[in-house]
């Protein structure tokens, strides 16, 4: 399955982590010590990454809290500018206050 650019945190560790290894959710989740359904959420892109969800991702699977939060935040973003109107919004001169 092609990954969306930037890829939702969910969509990167079912196709980096899971689905070439075979693991299930409910075994992923009991190793990260949260419900299936938690998980769940994240895999589907129903819940974003969490500070704590991050320390969790970090020590079962690897790579640095950090880099789990920043993804889930790139994919906001890349979320928001798809979907946000900023034809209202206009820059503030602060130079001529």
């Amino acid at each position: 399955m092609a990954m969306h650019n930037p890829p939702h945190p969910g969509e990167f560790i079912s196709d980096v982590y899971m689905e070439p290894f075979g693991y299930s959710c409910r075994f992923v989740a009991k190793q990260l010590d949260v419900s299936a359904s938690t998980l769940n959420r994240v895999l589907k892109g129903q819940s974003s990454i969490t500070p704590e969800m991050a320390l969790r991702l970090s020590k079962a699977l690897g790579r640095s809290p950090e880099s789990w939060l920043s993804m889930q935040d790139n994919y906001n973003l890349w979320q928001a500018k798809k979907n946000v109107n900023l034809t209202k919004v206009h820059p503030i001169n602060f130079a001529a206050a």
